[in-house]
């Protein structure tokens, strides 16, 4: 999980937005679906929101957009299980079949550029002999 603790005790809604690459608006909705999350209001009335505010959010997206979940499921999660055991979803350790697919995809993305890093070296080998020439 992210530490904010360090940087400031309170975060705009634009600052938090930044953060979690979560939009204003989808941010504002989930405070009024979402019982925990009740950022303070400064004296104008903006929104101020805690470094716990940030973790509960990052978690409600995982469970959202990378879990799948729906609005009442995250719901139901987060009450049985409380921000800080769901915490730990937000890194979750790659099993050895993830690694592969990304080690596949990586190869598959460097087998369309044309080149690998190996070959780019050897090129720029031949590219400075021509340029000593010239």
């Amino acid at each position: 999980m992210k530490d904010f603790s360090i940087k400031k005790l309170y975060y705009s809604i634009s600052e938090v937005s930044k953060i979690t690459e979560v939009e204003q608006y989808v941010l504002r909705y989930w405070e009024s679906e979402f019982e925990q999350l009740k950022p303070q209001k400064n004296r104008s009335g903006n929104r101020a929101y805690t470094n716990k505010d940030i973790q509960l959010i990052l978690v409600i997206k995982v469970l959202l957009r990378d879990k799948k979940f729906t609005i009442e499921g995250a719901k139901k999660m987060l009450a049985e299980k409380g921000v800080e055991e769901l915490s730990a979803v937000e890194h979750p350790a790659e099993s050895p079949e993830q690694k592969s697919v990304k080690e596949t995809k990586a190869e598959t993305v460097q087998s369309k550029q044309g080149f690998g890093k190996s070959e780019l070296v050897e090129l720029k080998k031949i590219l400075e002999e021509i340029a000593r020439f010239i």
